[in-house]
């Protein structure tokens, strides 16, 4: 093999991407392409090689092609790398960090927010629960965009079209993804103050078992309710229309019946009727993680990981003990 060839990275693109997918019309979608185009870019590849790289029956990788995987992404996250120090921009390491966000109703730019500081140089603002999207942006090292949820998340990832993402991860995680837990936050139920429940000062969540959760949509796209409703054998649940925090409570408040939970640090609005109380024995934890497309080369990824573990030393976020409290996915490494 002439080891003098040059490599056009959108071939290698391409088949990184059909390698990841082990599909050619889903890889194709992620990064905008026919999939008569894609099949192009990579028997191009495999041309140039000398060597198949991938299976054309049940699309599988070659024993060529697990070899040429690593060495791919390697050279991916080189050249995107290269790109962003020389891209027109006044910022250090070229364009902003593109931050897609979920799981909206539980505020996940509160802690966003609160690293931004480290990541910038700026003192962290103390009072950062009621920061916007557009003071974390201000910072100039950050732009975020809004995933509905973690599968919407997961593709614009995939496509490029975000570099990192923040929320609730939850198994099956896609195999091209990387993710970092950053932070374990307890979680209270919310209820109407005409629960029977209501005036306790603290509650286990089986207590709640004959109560009805009340979701902001399906159950079975909001996976921590989901587990939550199982692990404690809450049978009884209903839905309503995701327009925001301030209407998900009022509508807890119309049922005496109805609970939700909530991260125990999400301001909530004022919302009367409703009362907020502690659950222990044990503690459920929301895990808030960050996650990336494996081998992505923005110099601000490095930066923003760096500076979510310092805040999670500092404050204390990843303290869990099995015994006290409860993770729908236990860490492996506490």
């Amino acid at each position: 093999m002439d080891l003098d060839l040059d490599l056009d990275m959108a071939q290698v693109r391409a088949f990184v991407r059909v390698a990841e997918e082990l599909h050619f019309g889903r890889a194709a979608g992620t990064l905008g392409l026919s999939q008569q185009a894609l099949s192009k870019r990579v028997a191009r590849l495999e041309s140039l090689l000398g060597s198949t790289l991938l299976h054309r029956g049940g699309v599988g990788l070659t024993e060529a092609g697990r070899r040429f995987l690593p060495a791919a992404r390697q050279a991916l996250a080189a050249a995107d790398a290269a790109v962003a120090a020389v891209a027109p921009d006044g910022r250090r390491g070229g364009r902003p960090l593109r931050v897609d966000v979920w799981g909206h109703l539980y505020a996940p730019m509160r802690t966003l927010a609160e690293v931004t500081g480290d990541i910038t140089g700026e003192a962290p603002d103390d009072a950062a629960d009621h920061v916007t999207a557009g003071a974390i942006v201000g910072a100039g090292e950050l732009t975020l965009g809004h995933g509905r949820d973690l599968p919407s998340v997961t593709a614009a990832l995939l496509r490029g079209d975000a570099d990192a993402a923040f929320g609730r991860v939850h198994p099956p995680l896609h195999p091209a993804l990387s993710h970092r837990l950053v932070r374990l936050e307890p979680v209270d139920a919310v209820l109407s103050a005409d629960h029977p429940l209501a005036a306790e000062p603290a509650l286990r969540p089986d207590q709640l078992s004959d109560g009805l959760l009340w979701a902001p949509g399906a159950l079975d796209r909001l996976d921590f309710l989901h587990r939550f409703a199982e692990r404690f054998g809450v049978r009884d649940v209903g839905t309503g229309v995701n327009l925001g925090l301030a209407h998900f409570l009022a509508e807890v408040t119309h049922d005496p019946r109805r609970f939700s939970l909530l991260p125990a640090d999400v301001p909530l609005p004022d919302v009367p009727g409703l009362r907020c109380v502690p659950l222990v024995d044990p503690t459920p934890l929301y895990a808030w993680s960050l996650v990336w497309r494996t081998g992505h080369g923005h110099p601000g990824l490095a930066r923003l990981t760096a500076a979510c573990a310092a805040r999670a030393g500092r404050a204390r976020w990843l303290e869990y003990d099995p015994a006290r409290d409860w993770l729908p996915e236990p860490p492996s490494a506490p």
